[in-house]
């Protein structure tokens, strides 16, 4: 009950944030200027619609995350009001996953919006392909460990700072096969180990990304989505997990 009241609250604190609408907005505007965008590049209409749209929602998705998931904490210890939650019968990891929950309902309703739209741009040109909605789920998932590393470096660090670490880390997450190829190629135990290590250490974001197959109306295995869903949470588990762990060891006495 205390985590969701938690939860309520952040979202309430989140939707009031301007920041929010005007990604919101600029998600909305880009996914319903597609098609005019499609008519200004070379290649099939339908698919550079569906791709600009998949590719809005991921891309002001992760904004909303970032931006808005550094400074949860942040604010509270900024406007010191984490010291009257902490002096309270209230957990550090309820704190932490409270926020983490109202900060994932806010993407839910955002995602919820920006689909709305995408679809019934989809509708109206007749190129609806419920296909589009697996690729959307694992776009949620990864928007949620996304949202779990901010909330992780939000705990001990300043926005600023996480907002850089966070971003950092959605870059490497969606580089990280790379290690792979690199370790085959690499010469030295110590180098394939190191390549090895972080490889499988790194979030692998890329096996959340199956919007390319769904524009190329590919099917989507159900057993890649159910393993790649998996993967999401179990990873964003864990984060949250060190995430209460960093910050119960802070001292706001």
């Amino acid at each position: 009950m205390k985590i969701m009241a938690i939860a309520a609250n952040t979202f309430k604190e989140a939707i009031r944030d301007r920041i929010l609408y005007l990604l919101l907005a600029f998600a909305i505007l880009m996914i319903g200027a597609s098609r005019l965008l499609s008519l200004m590049t070379v290649g099939s209409e339908e698919k550079i619609v569906k791709d600009i749209g998949l590719a809005s929602i991921a891309l002001f998705g992760v904004a909303v995350a970032i931006f808005v998931g550094v400074g949860l904490v942040f604010k509270e210890i900024e406007k010191r009001t984490v010291y009257t939650l902490v002096s309270k019968p209230i957990r550090r990891s309820q704190f932490i996953l409270g926020k983490y929950c109202g900060l994932v309902l806010v993407l839910a309703v955002n995602l919820a919006v920006m689909t709305a739209v995408f679809y019934l741009v989809l509708i109206q040109r007749g190129w609806m392909d419920w296909r589009l909605t697996g690729a959307i789920w694992l776009t949620f998932i990864e928007l949620m460990l996304v949202t779990a590393i901010a909330i992780l470096f939000s705990s001990f660090s300043t926005p600023i700072l996480s907002s850089l670490f966070t971003v950092t880390f959605f870059i490497i997450g969606h580089l990280s096969w790379g290690l792979r190829l690199m370790a085959d190629k690499v010469e030295g135990v110590a180098a394939k180990f190191l390549c090895e290590f972080f490889y499988r250490v790194l979030p692998n974001l890329e096996l959340l990304n199956m919007r390319g197959r769904a524009v190329h109306g590919l099917e989507l295995p159900e057993s890649q989505m159910a393993f790649a869903t998996l993967y999401g949470l179990s990873y964003t588990a864990v984060l949250l997990a060190l995430a209460v762990a960093t910050f119960r060891r802070r001292d706001f006495l």
